[in-house]
């Protein structure tokens, strides 16, 4: 594996890379550049410095995993980089507590004007009046983004006596409640709290989410603090608010431009800055190098990682669990892939039995891969449900208690103009996967190797002259299995190896057989 590691990236990052790949460090890489030189790597490593664009990820001939380490990744273009299956993964622990203490260390010098003082003082001056402060006890932190830093930042404060009022839209008012947290909306933040601070990543829903209209509704004197990404509070506004003297002052550690220029921020006194040192301490430099080194190499090895943000999630407990499901849903994907007719349009998934109490959603994945692989067009776990889309191919799934007498059951359909073909498929045993039917034909078939298919009238003296074919040509029968549907019976026959259109042609030909198909698992 080679990796290109394009930002300050810690050694022992570094070295953790270099136990198993390739590591080239290249740092201060013009966009022109990365262009040229991404295409000789499987992985990019990164911070928050390189713009991984749509541009980079299509010149990326080779690149399986795009490793931020960090926690923002409004840096990479993640929609160019699923569709193209590469896997984007970040480190949002690793940075959670030295951006919760540094957003810490800004309230409190926003409450006492620490930074002004000093360069009063160093100055020559000694005026304690001008710099008196505010206590943050029995004050109302209004806290906006309820993640990891959110949390920790929480727990901190409340230990100062503060009153702390949250705002997430994704937390639930049980979670909140197991936090100890009081969840409540942005107008009453915005209308109560003497300091609020912002923890969201920058999205469009978010950009400038704090912006003139909200400031007219602030209580006067309140302070603002952003260690989070530039662009969630409007700067402009930020900075006239000040000037008025509506909005107390400001910390902020995070700019729309970095290193900003020409902004209206570091021009008023009552706006404290710092050069985006929430997450520049030694401990959190470490822990997110190690922590994307090991992300990275874990795809290298072909392991899902633990922070893959554009494929869904599953830890090592719960993927031994999954992984006879999707391995057997992937299968059966191939499967009717081959069996389907042209014009298909709909490719339904239907769980029943004790599957239907496991997330189904890797084994939908693995199925759909499973299908796609099949009639031609190489997808991974990554781009596999937007490839199908693509194709204008719906995707439904259900749940039900139909099993038909087995513990677990899942259910492939693809249906088009031309009718729908099945397949059905269960786990069972040592964790091994069977298909069960297909289409109206009841099998028990081992999803291993290659199979063929040969649908034949029911009668006798036609399954041994198949076979004889097949003897003649050398070629090895596994097992054999055979379904009855009215006048006609299917043949599924396990081979070790494929078999040429000659010899499938010279099954066809062997009296009462009506077709003849070579199914590649």
């Amino acid at each position: 594996m080679r990796v290109l590691v394009s930002d300050p990236l810690s050694e022992e990052g570094v070295k953790r890379l270099e136990t198993e790949a390739k590591v080239d460090v290249m740092t201060n890489l013009s966009p022109e550049e990365l262009i040229e030189r991404i295409k000789d790597y499987d992985a990019l490593a990164i911070r928050s410095g390189t713009k991984v664009t749509a541009e980079v990820i299509e010149t990326a001939e080779n690149l399986k995993v795009i490793g931020r380490a960090g926690v923002g990744v409004d840096n990479i273009d993640i929609d160019a980089a699923t569709r193209k299956g590469i896997i984007v993964v970040n480190t949002p622990g690793g940075n959670t507590i030295s951006a919760a203490e540094h957003t810490i260390a800004m309230i409190l010098s926003l409450a006492r004007n620490i930074p002004q003082a000093n360069s009063s003082l160093k100055g020559g001056e000694w005026n304690r009046k001008m710099y008196t402060g505010v206590e943050v006890y029995n004050k109302t932190l209004g806290i906006i983004g309820l993640g990891r830093i959110g949390v920790e930042i929480t727990t901190r404060m409340k230990a100062f006596g503060m009153r702390i009022l949250t705002y997430d839209p994704f937390i639930t008012e049980e979670k909140a409640a197991d936090l100890g947290i009081k969840l409540t909306s942005l107008d009453e933040i915005f209308e109560k709290s003497d300091f609020i601070t912002v923890h969201t990543p920058l999205t469009e829903d978010t950009r400038n989410l704090i912006d003139e209209k909200e400031f007219d509704i602030m209580k006067p004197g309140v302070r603002l603090i952003n260690c989070a990404r530039g662009g969630i509070i409007n700067e402009a506004a930020l900075a006239a608010a000040v000037a008025e003297g509506k909005v107390a002052g400001a910390a902020v550690d995070v700019f729309t431009k970095e290193p900003p220029t020409d902004n209206p921020l570091l021009e008023q006194k009552g706006i404290i800055v710092t050069p985006h040192l929430g997450a520049s301490t030694a401990e959190a430099q470490v822990n997110v190098a190690v922590a994307v080194a090991d992300q990275i190499l874990a795809v290298n090895r072909g392991e899902l990682p633990p922070n893959a943000l554009n494929m869904p999630a599953i830890s090592p407990e719960v993927l031994v669990v999954m992984e006879p499901y999707m391995t057997l849903a992937e299968k059966m994907g191939r499967l009717i892939g081959q069996l389907g007719r042209d014009g298909y349009d709909k490719l339904e998934i239907i769980y029943g039995g004790t599957v239907v109490e496991k997330d189904s959603n890797p084994v939908t994945i693995s199925a759909v891969k499973g299908f796609l692989d099949s009639i031609g067009h190489k997808v991974n776990f990554v781009n596999a449900l937007i490839n199908l889309k693509e194709h204008g191919i719906t995707l439904t799934e259900s749940k039900t208690e139909a099993i038909n007498g087995y513990s677990n059951l899942i259910t492939l359909k693809l249906v088009g103009q031309k009718g729908t073909t099945s397949v059905y498929g269960t786990v069972y045993g040592k964790k091994e996967g069977r298909i069960v039917q297909i289409n109206e034909y009841r099998v028990y078939v081992p999803t291993e190797g290659h199979m063929i298919l040969v649908t034949h009238e029911d009668k006798p003296n036609v399954i041994g002259p198949c076979c004889t074919v097949l003897g003649e040509k050398g070629i090895n029968i596994g097992g054999m299995h055979v379904g009855r549907a009215g006048k006609e019976q299917l043949m599924v026959l396990n081979v070790d190896h494929p078999v040429s259109e000659e010899t499938l042609e010279k099954l066809t030909r062997v009296p009462g057989v009506l077709k003849s198909l070579l199914i590649k698992l």
